[in-house]
This record gives C-alpha cells, structure tokens and sequence, in this order.
C-alpha cells in the first residue's frame, strides 16, 4: 500500500543547490509531451561535485532507515540507463565508505545484442532485493521500465527512491504494481504546486 510522499527528506543544502542548479523557470515539453512551466535538470545535481555526494548520503539514509523500519536492507540500487547510473554510483561509493555491502546495477533501455544479452548489468543476481533509483519522478514511466527490468530478471524490487517527485501521477502508477515511491523532495519544497 502506497503511502504519501513524505515530507522533504533531503537536508536545505541539497535543496537550495537544486533550485539554483537544476530548477529553470519558462515553457518546456517534458518526455510525457506535457507542457510545463518548469524544468528540473537533474543531471545538473547528479553529476556536480556537492550534489552527488549530497544525493548519496540521502539516499542512503532513506535506505537505512526504511531497513530499520522493516527489518530488510536491500542488497543492491540500480535504475535505467543514464539518467540513474550517476545516482547509484554516488549511493553505491557513500556505501562503500560506510563498509556497507550495497551494490549497484544498471538497466539497459533494452537487451544488448552481443556478450551476455542482458538488460540488467552489474554485480547481481536473481533473487536479490534491490531497490530502484530515479532523478524525477513525472509520470513514472523510466522507472517502471526499469522495475519490470528488474523482475523480469528475478530481482525483488522493494521500493522506488527518487531524488523529486513533480507530484503528477507517478506515486499512483507505482501503488499500482504494489511499490512505494520515496523521494528526497517534491516540487513543493520550491514552492510551485502540481500543474
């Protein structure tokens, strides 16, 4: 059962580095062909030199304290190819750091023709639990594609983790397959509402 998106679990310096960074204000046409008033870059967080070990250390807070609360830690993070791969490898070193055995994986947009073929690379294998990491969470669509990845490849998919949620239908669609969605923020912590 789905809960709401939690209030922000992301400290004021992840979130005054989003809005300065990643945060753009005008007309754009988002993935879904949706307009929207407003544009979050994350890559532009992701792969900067405070934002990726601030997502990191969130992230894995959140991970260790829904561990705590359930009593499982996942044993590995991952999430489609590219816009996930810089949050897992932050998520994956602050573990590292840490001596915790978290482990990262990657979901191929689709299976590579050559080598092994699989659409699900890294150092994991089926039966594993995993959670799955994401930047913004519109609709959900990226990050389903990656869960149904994820099975289709005999992992246990606890949750989605996201960096922020634009509250715009992506928590409903994941109550659907029966996963939460946790994010670090939603658009709210920068004062806009859902459009």
């Amino acid at each position: 059962m789905s809960t709401p998106t939690s209030p922000s679990r992301a400290p004021s310096e992840l979130i005054d580095l989003l809005e300065r960074e990643a945060l753009q204000r005008g007309q754009f046409t988002l993935a879904s062909g949706k307009q929207a008033s407003y544009y979050l870059d994350c890559r532009r967080i992701t792969l900067h030199p405070q934002g990726a070990p601030l997502i990191g250390n969130c992230m894995l807070n959140v991970i260790q304290s829904t561990a705590s609360e359930t009593g499982v830690m996942p044993q590995a993070v991952g999430g489609m190819a590219i816009g996930a791969d810089p949050i897992t490898a932050s998520v994956v070193t602050t573990a590292g750091l840490q001596d915790l055995p978290l482990y990262g994986f990657m979901v191929r947009k689709e299976p590579k023709g050559h080598g092994t073929g699989r659409q699900v690379e890294g150092p994991v294998e089926p039966g594993q639990k995993v959670v799955i990491v994401e930047d913004v969470i519109t609709s959900g669509g990226s990050a389903l594609q990656a869960v149904e990845a994820a099975r289709t490849f005999g992992l246990e998919v606890l949750y989605v983790l996201a960096i922020i949620d634009r509250l715009a239908g992506g928590q409903e669609a994941f109550a659907r397959q029966g996963l939460e969605l946790k994010t670090l923020t939603t658009i709210r912590d920068f004062g806009i509402e859902p459009e």
